[in-house]
């Protein structure tokens, strides 16, 4: 099975740098929610104090290590030129991950602001300089109607030149379904328009400019958010010039999720991008395929979570896991002259 795999994976590569006969480059995005990447230091009151040597987890030193360097296992193994990440408490931690000794020489740069968040957590976006330049970012703040106190993740805008081509990221992590999917899907509706006002402005600006949006949405593809608000498409056909096409909904209704809850798989992780990146001659960047990064030491092989993704805690138990999320990747291909 190892070797079919392996041919396969060959029998790929040799597709995607001499397709139709062309010589192409290929890049590689992804998002990886990497589970409460806490630094060890109380600085936020009660939502802080759990990844503290003082609270429940007795986050210290030593965990804290262990997780960058399991984080770091995982990035190195996906190899990407652009990854977007979520449930990071500060640039700090984003900083220790990038010099941890696993994916050091990668030399990953990153962008990364606040966010209001309530437990302090933030996205951001880790990049190869040799591949990305970034020529611009901000960070863009959600408010909900009638919702004066609501706090939550900003969402992450960075503009950039890839393959020579200026391409736009929108990095996310939606409100959660706490208190429930139905009573709390207005609030990741209100997530969605944010992003598609977004995405919609930098292609006004510029229809050259091609858009990624990605993160954890908290909702699966088939959800009114994605579906509807977004405007994000199961197939290629069906998406229209101007609209958008859901990488991911292919996994999803194949069974395959990013993380799993009650014996149900979920596709939270997704990564989603504008027309004009799934139409043409292969000359200017074009999306070649999906995956999610589920390799085996990423799920647990035994007990009573077998089979889910491995995570640091289960039950308050330390398990030196990696995530309760799998990655998701993209390819994408250009033509070289």
């Amino acid at each position: 099975m190892k070797k079919i795999a392996l041919l396969f994976l060959l029998c790929l590569s040799f597709s995607l740098t001499y397709a139709q006969g062309k010589k192409v480059a290929l890049y590689k995005v992804g998002f990886y929610n990497l589970e409460n990447l806490f630094d060890t230091i109380n600085n936020n009151g009660k939502y802080d104090l759990e990844y503290s040597p003082q609270g429940d987890k007795q986050w210290n030193s030593q965990r804290y290590n262990l997780k960058q360097k399991n984080m770091a296992k995982v990035i190195k193994d996906m190899k990407v030129d652009i990854l977007g990440v979520c449930e990071v408490e500060n640039r700090s931690v984003l900083e220790d991950l990038v010099n941890m000794p696993d994916i050091a020489d990668m030399g990953y740069k990153i962008v990364h602001y606040d966010s209001p968040d309530k437990r302090g957590v933030d996205v951001g976006l880790l990049y190869d300089p040799k591949k990305f330049r970034v020529l611009c970012s901000n960070s863009r703040t959600l408010t909900v109607e009638g919702k004066p106190d609501f706090k939550t993740r900003d969402q992450l805008v960075v503009t950039g030149l890839l393959a020579g081509e200026k391409v736009s990221i929108i990095v996310n992590h939606w409100p959660s379904r706490l208190g429930g999917e139905a009573q709390s899907s207005y609030l990741r509706e209100a997530a969605a328009a944010l992003s598609k006002s977004i995405a919609d402005s930098c292609i006004l600006d510029d229809p050259e400019t091609k858009v990624i949006i990605m993160g954890d949405m908290n909702d699966d593809p088939s959800n009114k958010s994605c579906r509807l608000v977004l405007g994000a498409k199961k197939k290629i056909k069906d998406v229209e010039k101007g609209g958008y096409f859901n990488t991911m909904w292919m996994h999803y209704d194949r069974g395959i999720g990013t993380l799993a809850y009650q014996a149900q798989w979920n596709l939270f992780d997704q990564i989603i991008i504008s027309e004009n990146m799934i139409k043409g001659d292969g000359a200017t960047l074009k999306f070649s395929k999906s995956e999610v990064f589920n390799k085996d030491y990423l799920i647990n092989q035994e007990g009573s979570y077998k089979g889910y993704p491995k995570r640091t805690f289960a039950g308050g138990v330390f398990l030196n896991g990696y995530s309760d999320h799998f990655p998701t990747i993209i390819y994408l291909t250009k033509e070289k002259k």
